[in-house]
């Protein structure tokens, strides 16, 4: 099927969100981007709609398009309900997962290892993205699925820390991480959901601290921004 540019643009701007491109809190230019995605006001507009609906913006009356933000407020939200959210999901995966869907998610998991193999941080985020949003499609519940795809947008942002070992210790967790994909995938495949929950809660532990220790709210200004911000509405 032919993409048009609104589509395009739709995709382009989920992937530079997701892998951090456009930065938590980054307010949109409409103006920069209906240059560079050839698209009009209307239809640019009717893209921030459609990726507001999706988690990837918010919308503010007068102030336009803003990526959604990585908080203080919203990471508290994420921490509590991540584990909840993972462990219903892979339950119900494991309850109604079809076989083409295996097969996809096996896809990913072998482009998952390959990239881990490599060390390539954005696209192991990638396709970890892609793994657990196909666990989402086994599990097929309608109320779940909005959750799970809003918990991925911040999980696979934040999960670049993670894929960016720094020493043998946190390559090892890599690996391990991995290797519970595998394992996620065996138990899917044999219909058991006690096993998938708690190797979705063992693989959510595993990168959870790490994550933790990296969370940092949108930038505050500081007091010399503060200063420069006075002296230029003062000049004019």
């Amino acid at each position: 099927m032919k993409i048009n540019k609104k589509q395009a643009c739709q995709a382009d701007l989920r992937h530079r969100i997701l892998t951090l491109n456009i930065e938590p809190g980054s307010v949109l230019d409409e103006t920069v981007l209906s240059q560079q995605y050839e698209l009009s006001r209307t239809p640019l507009r009717e893209v921030f709609q459609r990726l507001a609906g999706e988690g990837f913006l918010t919308l503010e009356e007068n102030r336009g398009a803003k990526v959604s933000s990585m908080d203080i407020a919203s990471m508290r939200n994420f921490f509590q309900s991540a584990p909840l959210i993972y462990a219903a999901v892979g339950r119900l995966a494991a309850e109604n997962a079809k076989s083409p869907q295996v097969t996809a998610l096996k896809n990913a998991q072998r482009s998952f290892r390959k990239a881990s193999e490599s060390g390539n941080v954005l696209e192991m985020a990638m396709f970890n993205h892609s793994f657990h949003h196909i666990i989402g499609e086994m599990a097929g519940n309608a109320y779940l699925t909005p959750s799970l795809n809003r918990l991925l947008i911040d999980h696979t942002r934040m999960s670049q820390l993670f894929y960016n070992p720094k020493n043998d210790r946190e390559e090892q967790l890599i690996r391990t991480a991995c290797n519970q994909h595998d394992q996620m995938i065996e138990a899917i495949e044999k219909g058991e959901p006690a096993v998938v929950v708690e190797l979705t809660l063992e693989h959510w532990s595993l990168s959870r601290d790490r994550m933790e220790k990296y969370v940092r709210p949108d930038p505050l200004p500081t007091d010399l921004d503060m200063d420069t911000y006075e002296t230029k509405k003062h000049a004019f």
